[in-house]
Order: C-alpha cells, then sequence, then structure tokens
C-alpha cells in the first residue's frame, strides 16, 4: 500500500483543497482510485497503485499552491487538472509552466499549447494562433498586451476584428459609428474588463492608452510602439489580411486569432487561410495552432468540438 502525505499551510483554507462538502476529494478519489483521510493539517492519500497515489498527491500541491498564490480555481479548472493527472498517472507537463504568468498571477497558461503560444508572442514580432472556440486565443493576447502595456513596453493596446455580418450595410444600422460596430467588439470589451476595473478601462479609452476600431479603419495607418490584435482573423479577406499586416511599426507586436472551422466567408478567400502559405518560414513569424486539448471552458465545449469534427469528416453535411 503506497502513502502519501500533503500538509496544508494554515494561509490555505482547506475548504478550498477539499471542496465544499469534500466535492473535490470525491472526484479524487474517483478518479485515482485512492483513500484520502485529513489527519490535523495533512491530508493522507493511500491506494495499491504508487503512481495514482503520486498523482493525487500532486494534484492536491498544485491546489495548495494555486490557492497561496491568490488564484483560487473555479470546478472546471479543477476538472481540467485532476484529468491531465489521471490521463497519464503522472506529473504532467502543466506543472512546470504553470507559474509562468502575466497580470501578477491572475492569467496563466493552463495547456502544453497555451504556454507555446505565450512564448511565441515573447520571442515574435507577428504571432498567428489558429484553434477552436475556448483555447484562450484572444483572452491570451489581451492578456498579454495588458502586461506589455503595465511595464512599459508599448505605449498602447490596438484591438480590431472584422465587421462581416455588417457589411456595406453598416451606414443603415442605428446610431453612431462605435454603436453600429460595438456588437461585433463587445468579446474585446468583455476581455479587457475580466483584467482591469472598468473605470480604468474607460479612462484608457478616452486617452486613446487602448483603442478598438473594425479592421477598416486600419487602412493608411503605421502602428508604433503597440500591441496589436486582430480577433476573428478567419473573416478577413486576403486584402485585408495584406493591409493589416503591413500596418506594423517600429517596436510593435502583432498577435492574430482566428478559427478557420467557423467561416463567414467563403473558405477560398480567407485571408488566414492564404497567409499560412505566404508566409510560413519567415523569421519573427510564427504560427501555433491550438486543438481541443487546449480548450478550457465548460468541458461540454471540447466535446461539442469533437463532435462536430467528426461529423464534418464523415461527409453526412454535405449530403
Amino acid at each position: 500500500m503506497a502513502v502519501r502525505k500533503v500538509r496544508v499551510p494554515r494561509s490555505v483554507e482547506m475548504v478550498e483543497i477539499l471542496g465544499h462538502y469534500d466535492r473535490k476529494a470525491r472526484l479524487i478519489r474517483k478518479k485515482f482510485n485512492v483513500e484520502i483521510t485529513l489527519i490535523d493539517d495533512e491530508i493522507w492519500i493511500r491506494g495499491k497503485d504508487e503512481k495514482m497515489v503520486s498523482a493525487a498527491s500532486d494534484v492536491f500541491k498544485e491546489l495548495i499552491e494555486s490557492t497561496r498564490d491568490g488564484h483560487l480555481i473555479s470546478w472546471d479548472e479543477f476538472q481540467y487538472i485532476v484529468d491531465k493527472y489521471s490521463e497519464k498517472g503522472e506529473k504532467p507537463k502543466l506543472l512546470e509552466y504553470e507559474r509562468s504568468s502575466v497580470l501578477g498571477m491572475r492569467v496563466r497558461p493552463k495547456t502544453e499549447g497555451q504556454k507555446i503560444y505565450m512564448d511565441a508572442i515573447k520571442k515574435n514580432d507577428i504571432v498567428f494562433a489558429i484553434g477552436p472556440a475556448g483555447t484562450g486565443k484572444t483572452y491570451l493576447a489581451v492578456a498579454m498586451a495588458l502586461d506589455y502595456l503595465r511595464s512599459g513596453k508599448v505605449q498602447r493596446i490596438i484591438l480590431t476584428r472584422p465587421a462581416v455580418e455588417a457589411g456595406e450595410k453598416l451606414g443603415f444600422l442605428p446610431g453612431d459609428l462605435m454603436e453600429k460596430v460595438d456588437p461585433y467588439l463587445r468579446p474585446l470589451y468583455d476581455s479587457i474588463m475580466d483584467m482591469i476595473p472598468p473605470d480604468r478601462f474607460y479612462s484608457y479609452r478616452e486617452k486613446g492608452v487602448i483603442e478598438i476600431a473594425p479592421l477598416a479603419y486600419m487602412r493608411g495607418r503605421t502602428l508604433n510602439n503597440s500591441f496589436i490584435i486582430l480577433d476573428e482573423a478567419q473573416n478577413t479577406t486576403y486584402h485585408q489580411m495584406k493591409m493589416f499586416l503591413t500596418r506594423l511599426g517600429f517596436n510593435s507586436k502583432v498577435v492574430i486569432t482566428g478559427d478557420i472551422t467557423q467561416l463567414d466567408i467563403e473558405r477560398e478567400k480567407s485571408g488566414l487561410i492564404e497567409c499560412q502559405k505566404i508566409l510560413k518560414g519567415i523569421e519573427g513569424i510564427e504560427f501555433v495552432y491550438l486543438g481541443e486539448e487546449d480548450v478550457v471552458r465548460n468541458p461540454l465545449v471540447k466535446k461539442i468540438i469533437k463532435a462536430y469534427e467528426e461529423y464534418e469528416k464523415s461527409g453526412e453535411m454535405e449530403k
């Protein structure tokens, strides 16, 4: 019988580690086939499989470390960590890079793919992040942008995306320009205000430190000392992508995100698809591909993505 002990520091609430009504402990028992006993400030893990006992112990250590750092792990995050350990029965790569962070300890990569993505942003002037919904493409890019702004590496953040659905009909929509395009830019607002207080965001907007605008308003500009994010890039045309990429000025960083499985324009016209062939191999430009294993939303999202992929591969959609 293998036994491991994990001590919980006094600064960490036991309920955050074991869960309300021991909910987290019950899932760990089930996933790793171990016995869990609390003795004073120690969690005792017992089981027949040494690897599973060790993995369960590392899950508790991960929970303690994150909680002590001020990051309260949600149930979905907890399930993700447990799945990562239980699939391999050993310490996953997650722990090797979980301590890397932006904005203090609030935003961190949660998968190997996300870590590769964040490292690519640090090393390159232009990064393309291509992957399905829920892989953190936009969220992590915004977090990196805010961190670069805070540290003085850039002077402003520019967020843009194509307002494809509006097209030529923008002029017929009620309100001024921002009211017309606001629905298409709302996901970018949400990402930012999840990381900084709303009053600071609006102050940055008024001062031009953060600019959110439709892609069409990038034409003719040279963007220096900026962190620029193009979201929903799968809906850009060949000419729009070329126009956007040539806006890059000095001391700037560009991140382009998109999901080529969710096109609102004809596939052969997508600038994101074309640029993968055109820009491949150019130094300073990197393409990062995220997959269903990088989805960190509700676990159902991963299942939905997989179901759609299987359906599309089956050819049933074309019948």
